[in-house]
């Protein structure tokens, strides 16, 4: 049975916090967002939930949202999350990642919150090369993304021994999709994901689209990735504060399905649900990209008693493209759209 207490959701507003409110919401959880807006829309957080606006580092505020909707567990989405930037403004990002964190952790503890689930991503990996991955292999990561989110989970890790925190660390692999029900999906005027790129170019909004490297030692030349539809990322979400209820141990799971397709097939995929060719171009390989990144899913399976619903590449793709068309109606209809 749900708590009659509140869970603070941080970040709440962007494109995986509000598919997980819409998932505590189903399953009848008390919930207060706090979004700052910087890269969330108010728009797809449901009117019947509690929303407030302000950054998840501001102790004051968040101790009175802690006070005032007595609420007994947190989910940290709140964050920045494009590698590319991490890498030209590092300092930012371990300001937004690591400072705020901080912050929220230490008002936390002052609260005695002692149940928390934390917005992790398999870059805290770096370049590996076993696959798939298990959650005991070792955290290099390559940039300060991956870096600001190790050192959280660090933070986490210490916490709970001095002060009887419980937590999950879910580690993302790669969120594509969009909510079956269209009520949520990825925005942005910044696109860096293949899923959401490909669906731009499907939408009209895109006129192309790159292969980064062709020459990869996998079945098709091409990086494989393991692709989780982000409603089943989602329920995880749900099934990790139900495990922490129920008296779980602090544990650090990945997210993912355990096997992967490459970018050819991915996009073979999209061509598949749109009709359509896509025509990609060629370019050259990025620096740090490893060939396959597939997660060994069998802890968080087994601990969460979790099991996907939309682990086929067409359902995911389809939904995103569904989004994706559904935004540019919107557009046309209103003359724009407000974008996270």
């Amino acid at each position: 049975m749900a708590s009659e207490k509140a869970t603070l959701v941080t970040g709440g507003a962007g494109y995986i916090g509000s598919h997980t409110v819409l998932a505590l919401q189903q399953a009848g959880r008390r919930l207060v967002v706090l979004d700052d807006l910087s890269a969330g829309t108010r728009g797809i957080v449901p009117d019947d939930v509690a929303f407030v606006h302000g950054n998840a580092g501001d102790q004051a505020l968040v101790a009175s949202v802690l006070q005032g909707y007595d609420v007994d567990s947190v989910i940290h989405f709140a964050g920045s999350i494009l590698v590319e930037r991490s890498v030209s403004e590092p300092l930012a990002y371990y300001e937004n990642n690591v400072a705020v964190s901080r912050n929220l952790l230490e008002t936390c503890a002052s609260h005695e919150i002692d149940r928390f689930i934390f917005s992790s991503t398999a870059a805290v990996y770096g370049a590996v090369t076993v696959s798939p991955i298990p959650e005991d292999t070792e955290t290099r990561p390559i940039n300060p993304y991956g870096s600001s989110k190790l050192v959280t989970e660090w933070m986490l890790r210490d916490l709970a021994a001095a002060a009887g925190l419980r937590f999950v660390a879910l580690r993302y692999f790669n969120v594509a999709g969009a909510d079956p029900g269209g009520r949520s999906g990825q925005l942005g005027p910044v696109a860096t994901h293949l899923v959401k790129i490909a669906s731009q170019v499907v939408a009209g909004t895109r006129k192309s689209i790159a292969i980064f490297g062709d020459d990869y030692d996998t079945p098709d030349g091409t990086c494989v990735r393991d692709y989780i539809h982000v409603s089943d990322l989602a329920s995880a979400h749900l099934a990790a504060l139900d495990y922490l209820d129920a008296g779980g141990e602090s544990q650090i799971l990945n997210c993912g399905y355990g096997h992967g397709y490459s970018v050819r097939e991915v996009l073979q995929a999209v061509e598949r649900c749109a009709g359509r060719p896509l025509n990609p171009d060629r370019a050259p390989r990025r620096p740090g990209d490893p060939p396959i990144l597939v997660a060994d899913t069998s802890a968080l399976q087994k601990t969460l008693s979790w099991q996907p619903r939309y682990d086929d590449i067409d359902v995911i793709i389809s939904s995103a493209i569904d989004w994706e068309l559904s935004l540019g109606r919107g557009a046309a209809a209103n003359g724009s759209r407000a974008h996270a």
